[in-house]
């Protein structure tokens, strides 16, 4: 099939959001699929910045960006050229450029990741849930679409319905170090036994909670791999104002160099409070989130501690995570030191995760995704 995505991420960055859709179109691509991207903006970095390797993608696909005046006109605009490429299918994480798809009588999927918000994001949410069409709603959780129908009123047949999480290319954990001190040896960090946390250190990703269990567990090395430069010297400056010297902040790694990391851990945390900004700053996904890292730590085969939120337990169970209450820093502090004393534990912990990863890949989220959709076309 020709399918046309649109996205309003920029392309390429370092956020989350453009991390999943790079993710998401580079599966639908692996599957035969010819695909192109639109999105806002002029292409500059991408000419100097090698895609495949910055995103750790599998597939590459076409890309195109649209310049525009507004976010507001690009939903419409990126319809249109998509018109002119005669797509199959129509996939994009706006709900105005489902809508345009749906006037035009494009097959169109429309992926969500957070609640609606502004003052026009409910009712676009229920124009298409409303609209005639060959139509196909994705929620990365549960929770998100029982949100839509509990505040917001927003009801689809489940059969237009499906629920997608998260996933993750286990390709790029197949070859890596068999434990975590090869992997440290590789990356010279610290032989010290390893807790580590990826990701940005926006709002409720649990920095403070990280610097704490630093401190108080000063046997282990502690490692924050990602995040800005701004917040990377904010956070090294509580650390060294706090005379924590047993942790480090690597700052910004390409996605494809994630794996090799994330295997030089002991232990991986999801240190989540109840209240999560994202990239935007503008919405808390605390109750609907479905984190990347998640399925990346399983796959990296260690053991996980992460904030208990209900939403996370979705994907992990008791048998593949130690679950600690968000504003706990004891339970934290127990779990980590337990699991830090037991090498039985955290291997087996880290062996039932490596094995529950299987489902969760990106290939298999974008055949679930199709499925049906495509064949009743």
């Amino acid at each position: 099939m020709n399918i046309i995505a649109i996205a309003g991420s920029t392309i390429p960055s370092d956020t989350a959001n453009s991390i999943q859709v790079m993710k998401a179109c580079s599966a639908l691509a692996q599957l035969g699929h010819d695909l192109t991207l639109l999105v806002p903006g002029e292409n500059r970095k991408s000419e100097i910045i090698n895609l495949k390797s910055h995103y750790g993608l599998q597939t590459d696909f076409p890309i195109e960006w649209l310049s525009s005046s507004s976010r507001r006109l690009f939903t419409w605009q990126s319809v249109q050229r998509a018109r002119a490429l005669k797509p199959d299918v129509l996939y994009t994480w706006f709900p105005q450029s489902a809508i345009f798809g749906l006037l035009y009588r494009i097959p169109t999927i429309f992926e969500i990741h957070i609640q609606p918000t502004g003052f026009f994001g409910p009712a676009w949410h229920q124009a298409f849930a409303n609209f005639s069409g060959r139509k196909r709603l994705v929620s990365i959780t549960h929770a998100l679409v029982d949100v839509l129908e509990r505040d917001y009123n927003i009801r689809m047949k489940p059969e237009d319905v499906v629920i997608a999480p998260n996933g993750v290319d286990l390709e790029r954990f197949a070859s890596l170090p068999s434990t975590p001190e090869l992997a440290r040896q590789t990356l010279d960090l610290p032989s010290s036994p390893t807790v580590m946390c990826t990701g940005h250190l926006y709002a409720g990703r649990g920095a403070d909670l990280f610097l704490a269990l630093a401190k108080s567990i000063p046997q282990a090395h502690f490692v924050w791999v990602g995040g800005r430069v701004d917040d990377i010297a904010t956070w090294k400056q509580r650390s060294e104002a706090q005379n924590i010297p047993n942790i480090t902040f690597t700052g910004f790694v390409p996605n494809q160099d994630l794996p090799l990391y994330q295997s030089a851990a002991d232990i991986l945390l999801m240190p989540y409070s109840r209240s999560i900004m994202g990239s935007s700053g503008t919405a808390d996904s605390a109750s609907v989130a479905s984190p990347m890292k998640m399925f990346e730590y399983m796959a990296a085969g260690r053991a996980i501690v992460t904030a208990d939120l209900p939403v996370i337990r979705e994907v992990l169970n008791e048998k593949i995570a130690v679950f600690c209450d968000p504003d706990q820093l004891e339970n934290w502090r127990i779990a980590l030191e337990e699991l830090l004393r037991s090498d039985a534990r955290r291997n087996e912990l880290g062996r039932r995760a490596r094995e529950h990863v299987e489902g969760y890949t990106w290939l298999a989220r974008a055949e679930k995704i199709l499925y049906g959709f495509v064949r009743a076309m």
